[in-house]
């Protein structure tokens, strides 16, 4: 078994692929002095990426670019380079997060990682996948001996067994939902917009993980202003802890 066959999944594929192929170009990897934290390469990708997704009937919403085809039904919401530190430094933990979103949410996702090739796809009610194989989250139900994921400076004596900071939070929310962390929490501070976790909430959701907002407010806007602080976890019951924990 494997993903449903989605037409708009073939599309995600073909613009991740574009974007592999022109980072392997990229000898630049300065700032492109057009906001805080945008490198060109950041710039460099999404152009050829916007083109192929309005190209292909979408609507798109992009970190570096904001909203185009606004009158459009589904709307891709991109992250061409999701850990653009870690790419600028030779860190292989960096990717490309798509996530189609309709009227009823997001529909279709595909997270690659771009360091290693690996392709993490989800399809609403479809499960999740990579290649072959189905993610399932690890059923963890509290702190005690959890494994978490962060963003920002955890505090001292959380509670967890250990923690991992990675760089990348479509990647690290994806391990959530293939078990190999049991949850993921974002420390800092509305620091993270819908590119960052869209695509990666649809494929924690198709795994039988748990996403939300630590404010409680809605994940899936397609705002480019909007800021959200995700907390992810394998159960109900850690998901609860770890709001606990960030909310103190």
């Amino acid at each position: 078994m494997s993903v449903p066959a989605d037409p708009a999944l073939t599309v995600l594929h073909r613009v991740a692929d574009e974007v592999a192929r022109r980072l392997g170009t990229i000898t630049d990897w300065g700032m492109s002095g057009v906001r805080p934290g945008q490198y060109l390469a950041d710039v460099a990708v999404d152009d050829v990426a916007v083109e192929m997704l309005l190209d292909a009937g979408f609507g798109v919403l992009s970190e570096e670019s904001g909203r185009s085809g606004p009158e459009r039904d589904r709307v891709v919401v991109i992250d061409p380079i999701d850990g653009s530190t870690n790419a600028s430094r030779g860190v292989p933990w960096f990717a490309t997060a798509l996530c189609v979103v309709d009227d009823a949410g997001p529909a279709v996702a595909l997270v690659v990682n771009q360091a290693s090739g690996q392709r993490i796809e989800a399809v609403r009610g479809g499960g999740a996948w990579i290649g072959e194989r189905r993610l399932v989250a690890s059923g963890r139900r509290s702190l005690d001996g959890a494994v978490v994921g962060v963003n920002g400076r955890p505090p001292a004596d959380p509670g967890w067994w250990q923690f991992r900071a990675f760089g990348a939070s479509a990647l690290d929310l994806a391990l959530v939902a293939g078990g190999s962390l049991d949850g993921f929490i974002d420390f800092d501070v509305e620091a993270h917009g819908v590119w960052d976790f869209l695509a990666s909430t649809l494929i924690c959701t198709e795994a039988g993980a748990h996403v939300t907002d630590a404010l409680g407010r809605e994940l899936a806007v397609v705002d480019h202003d909007a800021r959200r602080t995700p907390v992810a976890a394998a159960t109900p019951e850690l998901l609860d802890a770890l709001v606990a924990l960030r909310q103190a």
